[in-house]
């Protein structure tokens, strides 16, 4: 299978990638660590993320020195409490506030899909363009992905409120209340937001790999 070259790189976004969780399913630990045919999953999503965005962060609520090593902003929740994904897309919005004001928009990727297709953050962001929407969610086979989408950046405040004052943890209910679109990718010959939820999901993840690397 021939590899896909990054197409033409989307301005004034970031991204984070979320490993704020506690990898319940995986058995705890730091899942996002784990070896993918000789590579971490975290190393595989950000040579797909990086070179598509104008900053990248990793929102992580652990002390791992080894993240240190990636040579990219650490940052933790800023909701205490492991509150799920919305508290690191939460995250990645306040961080662009401060530290990247010219960004208008932030994506968001989880840890552990490390198929995520190379033109994702472009296609996400003409999307919004086009359709004046204030988040693009990506959708593959049938499946809305609810962590792999656009936010706006104008969207921390509002978030924020949500989480602090109802308590506000599902990222679909919350995005029921603007604009959104959904842009479709194709799931072949793989699912390219497939992640890896359980320690089984690394022999398929691994048949992909190898796929990939052919």
């Amino acid at each position: 299978m021939p590899k896909t070259m990054v197409g033409p790189k989307a301005n004034n976004v970031a991204a984070v990638i979320l490993a704020g969780g506690q990898s319940r399913r995986f058995g705890g630990g730091d899942k996002f660590l784990k070896d993918l045919n000789g590579k971490p999953l975290l190393d595989r999503v950000i040579e797909r993320i990086k070179p598509q965005v104008d900053h990248l962060i990793i929102n992580a609520n652990n002390k791992n020195i080894s993240l240190s090593s990636y040579g990219l902003p650490i940052v933790a929740d800023t909701i205490q409490g492991y509150a799920g994904p919305l508290a690191g897309i939460l995250t990645g919005l306040e961080w662009i506030r401060e530290h990247a004001s010219e960004c208008k928009w932030l994506g968001s990727f989880p840890s552990d899909a490390p198929f995520v297709p190379l033109d994702c953050v472009r296609k996400m962001h003409e999307c919004a363009v086009e359709n004046d929407a204030e988040v693009v969610c990506a959708v593959s086979g049938g499946r809305t992905h609810p962590v792999c989408a656009l936010w706006r950046v104008e969207l921390a405040e509002d978030l924020r409120n949500a989480m602090i004052e109802e308590n506000m943890r599902k990222i679909d209910l919350w995005t029921s209340r603007y604009k959104i679109s959904e842009l479709e990718f194709s799931n072949q010959p793989y699912d390219p937001f497939f992640n890896v939820n359980r320690p089984e999901d690394l022999t398929q993840a691994e048949k992909i790999a190898a796929d990939l690397s052919d």
